[in-house]
């Protein structure tokens, strides 16, 4: 079971449905996946993950969805070694998703899907990346997106 905690950072008011999809679609992904764990999900507006993709990413623009995993070693970290018996005692901070609103509504219309079908493969997107996948290859490309596709099915959250 994971525990998510959803941040809304913007300015427009989002309805106790879409936590409530987010939450189901995580959760669904997380037992797919056999994981729990923690996971923080903010909804920014443009502006602010275009910082981030900036910042992070060295991309200046607005992105989608950026995840941020706080299991991967980054460079120059001590690695953290946990006794197996003790590892009970410790949360599995999987880590963060930041979904731009404005581009989920934008990527919905342009799809011609609605808002909570985006707005849930953004946050399954954003998962799967915390738990190591990617789309960088065809092959992992056809994982991942296969992935996704499987939890959506699931919420039916068809296009």
């Amino acid at each position: 079971m994971l525990t998510i905690e959803i941040i809304n950072e913007q300015d427009e008011e989002i309805s106790a449905a879409v936590y409530q999809l987010i939450e189901q679609c995580l959760q669904t992904a997380a037992e797919l996946e056999e994981v729990s764990g923690e996971v923080v999900v903010s909804l920014v507006d443009d502006e602010r993950i275009h910082e981030l993709n900036r910042e992070y990413r060295g991309v200046d623009r607005p992105t989608d969805v950026i995840s941020f995993a706080l299991n991967e070693m980054g460079e120059d970290e001590p690695e953290i070694f946990v006794d197996e018996a003790e590892q009970d005692l410790f949360p599995n901070a999987l880590g963060d998703i930041v979904i731009s609103i404005p581009r989920t509504r934008a990527q919905a219309e342009d799809y011609g899907h609605s808002f909570e079908r985006e707005i849930g493969f953004l946050a399954v997107h954003g998962f799967l990346h915390l738990l190591g996948y990617d789309h960088g290859t065809e092959e992992e490309e056809k994982e991942m997106f296969g992935r996704q596709e499987e939890v959506l099915q699931k919420m039916g959250l068809t296009r």
